[in-house]
C-alpha cells in the first residue's frame, strides 16, 4: 500500500506517530533514540522511520512547514494508515514575556488563521483542541523530568510572522486571537484533522526565539534542549 505522498507499507507505520517538521530531525531522532529502526518513507524527501523506543514500536514522520504540508501527511496517516495518535514536536516563537528560551509548551488549543479547516471540512471554527488525555500524560512526564513547561493556547499562522513588516497589524491579529503563549505554523491543521477523523492529536513545542529576550541560543544548547522535548514525547508515547 502507498498513497500519493507516502510510499510506506501499511504495516510499517505504527499506531502512534511523532511528527517533527524537519525531515533531518526525524532522521536525528531515529538515529539517536530508536533501536532496530528502518526508513519507511523518502517520497519528496519527507523522511520517516519506524523503530523501537524501549519496548514499544513508534513511527517518526516529518511533516514539513505550514498547515497544507501538515494536512497532507497527517490526513494520509490517519485516513489510510490507521494511525490513532499523532504528537507534533516542534519549535516556536514566544508570544508572552513570561516564557524563557527553551521552555516547553504543551498546547491545549491552537487558534488558526488558516483556511485549511474550511476548505477540507467546511469548518469555520478558528480554535481547535488537543487531546486532553495525551496532554495529561505529557504534563505527568514533564513533571517527573523536572522540565520547565507551560500549557495553554498557541497561535497557528500561515506565514512566518517575522516577515510581517507592519507590527501594529500583527499585534492586532494576535489580540483578536486572545491570550496565547506561542506562535507556530502547523498545530491547528493537525487538531482539526483529529477532530473530524475521530483521532487523537497533541503538540509540544520548544521556545527558540522571543521578541522579549535579547539572548540567543547556540546550536549546541538548542540541540540539548530539543533532546529534552524529544524524550518527553517518546516517553509519553511509550506510556499511552
Amino acid at each position: 500500500m502507498s498513497t500519493i505522498h507516502i510510499s510506506a507499507e501499511k504495516k510499517d507505520i505504527k499506531k502512534i506517530v511523532l511528527m517533527p517538521g524537519d525531515p533531518l530531525r526525524a532522521k536525528y531522532i531515529a538515529e539517536n533514540f530508536l533501536t532496530d529502526y528502518k526508513q519507511v518513507n523518502h517520497t519528496r524527501g519527507m523522511l520517516a522511520y519506524t523503530g523501537k523506543y524501549k519496548d514499544k514500536e513508534v513511527t517518526i514522520f516529518a511533516h514539513g512547514m505550514g498547515c497544507p504540508s501538515m494536512g497532507i501527511y497527517a490526513y494520509e496517516l490517519y485516513k489510510f494508515y490507521d494511525v490513532d495518535t499523532i504528537i507534533r514536536i516542534g519549535t516556536s516563537g514566544a508570544n508572552t514575556p513570561d516564557l524563557d528560551l527553551l521552555d516547553i509548551i504543551i498546547a491545549d488549543t491552537a487558534y488558526s488563521y488558516s483556511n485549511f479547516p474550511k476548505m477540507l471540512f467546511d469548518d469555520n471554527a478558528r480554535e481547535f483542541s488537543a487531546d486532553r488525555s495525551i496532554n495529561e500524560q505529557l504534563e505527568k512526564e514533564a513533571e517527573e523530568k523536572n522540565l520547565s513547561y507551560k500549557r495553554g493556547k498557541i497561535i497557528t499562522g500561515d506565514v512566518f510572522d517575522v516577515y510581517i513588516e507592519d507590527k501594529k497589524r500583527l499585534e492586532k491579529l494576535y489580540e483578536e486571537a486572545g491570550e496565547s503563549l506561542a506562535v507556530e505554523m502547523e498545530a491547528a491543521a493537525l487538531f482539526a484533522l483529529a477532530k473530524h477523523l475521530n483521532k487523537k492529536a497533541a503538540c509540544i513545542l520548544s521556545i527558540v526565539d522571543s521578541p522579549y529576550k535579547k539572548e540567543e541560543i547556540t546550536s549546541s544548547v538548542r540541540e540539548t534542549a530539543l533532546n529534552d522535548m524529544i524524550k518527553l514525547a517518546l516517553d509519553t508515547a511509550h506510556n499511552l
